[in-house]
């Protein structure tokens, strides 16, 4: 699989691309739609499962927006998304969000995006030009190959990883998934 079979899978889910139409009106600088939202698309079609086969997914929208730092408007903003669209989206500008892993603060989305925990979530699309564009800090490869694997700022928080990943049922989900061997 590669990055353009990605965006073909994309291009092919109309709540996909609807969500990222949705996105893009909004003009949100440095914005992306990350995490769950691709990877998911991509275990589920690497598993042979159907659209969205684990229920109700979300959208995760981060944009950097270093001359805002307003939490509950990004929280008003999620909630009039999801009475529009009927779909749970979370929506945050990662300005402020490096507080919540106590890091540094981050320059880009794509920075903030590399320091989610593991490189498979650290994945996001966006409309540029017209065209989707991929924004993938570590490449596709462990997306591609069902590698759980923690990026550099969660490298020695193992625990966390493995908690998240029970907490989100993802062995049970998707059965082929294995952790890095690090």
């Amino acid at each position: 699989m590669t990055e353009e079979e990605i965006i073909r899978l994309i291009k092919s889910d109309a709540w996909m691309m609807e969500s990222l139409h949705t996105a893009e009106k909004l003009n949100l600088p440095d914005w992306v739609i990350a995490a769950g939202f691709i990877r998911n698309k991509i275990w589920d079609y690497l598993h042979g499962y159907e659209l969205r086969e684990w229920g109700e997914s979300d959208v995760d929208l981060v944009y950097f927006d270093p001359m805002s730092n307003d939490m509950k408007a990004d929280e008003i903003l999620s909630e009039k998304l999801k009475v529009e669209t009927g779909t749970k989206w979370e929506v945050v500008n990662e300005s402020y969000a490096h507080v919540w892993n106590d890091i540094l603060p981050f320059t880009s989305t794509e920075d903030a995006i590399s320091k989610f925990p593991e490189t498979v979530t650290a994945i996001g699309v966006r409309m540029k030009n017209g065209e989707l564009e991929l924004v993938t800090p570590y490449g596709i490869k462990d997306n591609i190959e069902m590698v759980i694997r923690p990026t550099p700022t969660f490298v020695n928080r193992m625990d966390v990883i493995k908690e998240r990943v029970e907490k989100k049922g993802w062995l049970k989900k998707w059965p082929k998934l294995k952790y890095a061997e690090l």
